[in-house]
């Protein structure tokens, strides 16, 4: 097998910042073809802000995103628009449209964007809304579902133009146990049946030994990568000891309760 052709996202030299304030810095990695990738990390140490400069939201300060072999930070015009066209994003509410109904919303991306006739698009948001077990909610609004629901319907829309790879930020945030359980599983299935490359956020451990293929984790003292690997390699196999105990779930030394003497 080829592993450079294998490759459909690969971050290069990254360096990320806020004004004055420097975010990430020497940031490099690659996404193979079909796996769950996901990133980790403490709070603030800049895991979304990587999501958005890999989708195109923010400009780098320095280094390269490539998709597919083209780099979206040089491309402009419809080079960018088709490049862009390779890959879905669900954030981190879901971001439903309010006024439009659930079939409306994944039918939303079809009609912008395709010159599919008015019942191809409603068959093809209809079977979206299928596969991720919501074909019975195409009529309801997004108020009317609950947070497990509206991250399914997401899911759906961000589908809507057959891209290769989903990008998610925080997909079991605020969710229950067994309705994570189940967006889990749901991702799982849609990397298996239907080959598509995800890029995950996220700081749900049990989510992260569930669905991760392969895991990077963001330092915020370092502002740059410190592990790489499958969650049973980091969690093993280790010697940094913010990665051994954000895997093994330990506290910080210093943050358990002593007792009086």
């Amino acid at each position: 097998m080829n592993a450079k052709a294998d490759i459909v996202i690969a971050v290069k030299d990254l360096a990320a910042a806020y004004g004055d304030r420097q975010i990430l810095r020497d940031i490099s990695f690659a996404v193979r073809r079909g796996e769950v990738f996901v990133i980790v990390g403490s709070s603030g140490c800049g895991k979304s802000t990587l999501l958005k400069h890999m989708i195109g939201l923010l400009p780098p300060q320095r280094g390269e995103v490539w998709i597919e072999g083209e780099n979206l930070v040089a491309a402009e015009g419809e080079a960018r628009t088709r490049l862009l066209r390779h890959f879905g994003v669900v954030f981190q509410g879901g971001a439903l449209f309010g006024s439009l109904t659930v079939m409306d919303n994944v039918r939303l991306p079809l009609s912008e964007f395709t010159d599919l006739p008015e019942a191809a698009r409603q068959y093809v948001a209809m079977s979206l809304l299928q596969v991720v077990g919501l074909a019975q909610a195409a009529h309801r609004m997004p108020a009317e579902l609950s947070g497990g629901m509206q991250k399914r319907a997401a899911i759906a829309r961000a589908m809507a133009l057959d891209p290769h790879i989903l990008f998610l930020d925080e997909p079991s945030a605020g969710l229950d146990p067994v309705t994570s359980a189940g967006l889990d599983a749901l991702i799982r299935e849609l990397s298996h049946y239907f080959g598509i490359t995800f890029v995950i956020v996220t700081h749900e451990l049990q989510s992260i030994n569930a669905i991760a293929d392969r895991v990077i984790m963001l330092d915020e003292e370092t502002q740059s990568i410190i592990a790489e690997g499958s969650p049973a390699e980091l969690r093993r196999q280790t010697t940094n000891p913010a990665v051994r105990r954000f895997f093994n779930r330990e506290p910080q030394p210093g943050q358990t309760i002593q007792p009086p003497r």
